[in-house]
Parts: structure tokens; C-alpha cells; sequence
């Protein structure tokens, strides 16, 4: 109970999180950062943070396996380009829009561990469509035109988001949290900062405020602790299906700061997303153990982890 606790309210300060990054984002956008920019510099600012408090204060942190490194690197080329596409969605979107869409990534995330061969309860089952629901109203009350490319953008960012959890979940078997976080952000900032560098490698006019950068960064930072140490506790699924309350965060704070609006049927929406996160508490959460020898990542599997590891097994 302590553990499932322990991940609940870490994937409910990751989602607060969260909420806050399309805001931030979408303000650099509009302060004139080009949203390759935005996620390269992001990404690279709080992986160069991380790697310097662990170096500092736990350095015993840096060690990882072999396959761990692997599925962290794998995780982090997927979600890196998913980041891609989110910004670059998050240029041609209102940002609670862009979030609304970016929130169906548990439907996803219920494909790949289907795939992984994992057990979804039926209440796991109901939250989900409750969520998809909320969602659909949400983005069917748009008033005006959708701007259809920054959709499939979005949406192409919220499936890789989906999939990299799932491997970031097998090497949280035995991996410290902020372990898989650090290298799995190496692994982003290697496929963003190049498409920055190749693509966008300009910067605003030197008057422009940076504070929406900064803020984005430490956002992120927190966020990834979080949400890793709340899919480590209580799986993929539930740490997403807790983290649509980002949603909700995006949606006042958009509204509070951008002064975009939702209309009846969006508030309906927000309602019954609601609804799902507080189903949470009748939710059986299954303990997160060693997936099966089967499945689309059963590779991401070491044999032992070596008894000298620095951080312990099973930390």
C-alpha cells in the first residue's frame, strides 16, 4: 500500500507538471522560439541539470546494465521524436487543444501493453473509455476549424509517448527512477538537439524573455523524476491514465494565461475526465513485478542484476 501510494502521488505531481509544459511551450512559441528550439533546448537544459545533481550527490546512480542502457536509449529515440512532433503540433495549436489530443495516449499505451502481455483490469477498462469519451467531447467542442496537420502531429507525438512508457517500465523493474529518467533524456537530447542544429538552428532576437524556457525546463525536469518513480510503483497504465489529470492543468492554466476558452461541451468533457482520475481509488492496482518471458520487450530482461550494483537490486 505504501508503494501504490507512493505512486499515485507521484504520477499526480508528474501530471501537475506536465499540464504546465504546453503552456510554457506554446508561450516560447509565441515569444518567437521556433519550436524545434523550444523542445531541443528544454530537453538539453534538464538532462544537463540531472546529470550534474546525480554526478554530484548520487553518483552511484550512473551505473546501469547493459540491456537497461538499451531499453532507456530506445525509449529515449522514441519519445525524443514524439517530442518533435508535439512542438511542432503545439506551433499550430491552441495549447489546451494540443493537450486534449496529446491525452489519448492511454488508448495507445493499452495496445502496446496488450502487446507486452500484460493484465488490464476491467475497471482499468472503464477509466480508459470514461477518459476517451471526456476526450472526444473536449475536442468536439471546438468552435471553427482544426487545423488537421497539427492534429496528426499531435497525435503521432502522443502515440511514441505511449510507447516509450512501456520500455522505460521494464527496466524500472530493477532500475532506480532517476537512473532510467537520465538516460533516457541523454537519449532524447541526442535526437533533438541534431534536428535543432540541422533544421531550426536560430534563436529569437536578443529582447526576446527566455523565461518561458527556463520555466519549461524545470517543469520537465520534475515531471520525468515523477513520472518514472510513479510507473515504477504503479505501472504504465495507471501512471498514465492519473497523468490525464495534466489535462486539467493545461486547460486552467491556458485559460488563465493564453486566455484561450473551452465551451459547454468541453466543460462536459473536463467532467468526465475528472470522473476517471477518481475512479483511481476503486481501481485494483496490480504490484508491478518482472514482466512476462513473452511479449514485444520481454528482451529487456538481464539475467541477474549484478549483486555489487551500486544502488542495490530491486531499489
Amino acid at each position: 500500500m505504501h508503494h501504490r501510494n507512493k505512486g499515485i502521488q507521484a504520477a499526480l505531481i508528474s501530471a501537475l507538471f506536465l499540464g504546465l509544459a504546453p503552456v510554457l511551450g506554446r508561450q516560447a512559441i509565441l515569444f518567437g522560439f521556433s519550436p524545434l528550439a523550444v523542445v531541443a533546448l528544454r530537453t538539453v537544459f534538464a538532462t544537463a541539470l540531472l546529470f550534474l545533481i546525480v554526478a554530484l550527490f548520487r553518483r552511484p546512480f550512473l551505473y546501469i546494465y547493459s540491456l537497461g542502457l538499451i531499453g532507456c536509449t530506445l525509449a529515449g529515440v522514441i519519445n525524443g521524436i514524439g517530442s518533435l512532433f508535439y512542438y511542432m503540433a503545439l506551433a499550430r495549436l491552441p495549447a489546451s487543444i494540443g493537450q486534449m489530443l496529446y491525452s489519448l495516449y492511454p488508448l495507445f499505451l493499452a495496445i502496446s501493453l496488450v502487446l507486452d502481455h500484460h493484465p488490464i483490469s476491467r475497471m482499468t477498462i472503464l477509466r480508459m473509455i470514461l477518459a476517451i469519451l471526456a476526450v472526444i467531447l473536449l475536442t468536439g467542442g471546438l468552435n471553427g476549424e482544426v487545423d488537421l496537420l497539427g492534429v496528426l502531429m499531435m497525435l503521432i507525438g502522443s502515440l511514441l509517448y505511449a510507447f516509450h512508457l512501456p520500455i522505460n517500465q521494464r527496466v524500472l523493474y530493477d532500475v532506480p527512477a532517476p537512473t532510467v529518467t537520465l538516460y533516457t533524456l541523454l537519449a532524447m537530447s541526442a535526437v533533438v538537439l541534431p534536428a535543432y542544429l540541422l533544421f531550426a538552428p536560430e534563436l529569437p532576437s536578443g529582447d526576446a524573455p527566455w523565461w518561458p524556457v527556463i520555466g519549461l525546463t524545470l517543469v520537465t525536469f520534475f515531471a520525468r523524476l515523477s513520472l518514472f518513480l510513479g510507473v515504477k510503483h504503479i505501472g504504465g497504465m495507471q501512471t498514465a491514465l492519473l497523468g490525464l489529470s495534466e489535462l486539467l492543468v493545461a486547460v486552467i492554466f491556458s485559460h488563465w494565461w493564453l486566455g484561450e476558452s473551452l465551451s459547454l461541451t468541453q466543460w462536459l468533457g473536463a467532467i468526465g475526465l475528472v470522473i476517471s482520475l477518481l475512479l483511481v481509488g476503486k481501481d485494483q492496482i496490480p504490484a508491478v513485478r518482472r514482466g512476462p518471458r513473452s511479449g514485444w520487450l520481454h528482451w529487456i530482461r538481464p539475467p541477474n542484476v549484478p549483486p555489487n550494483a551500486p544502488w542495490g537490486p530491486h531499489e
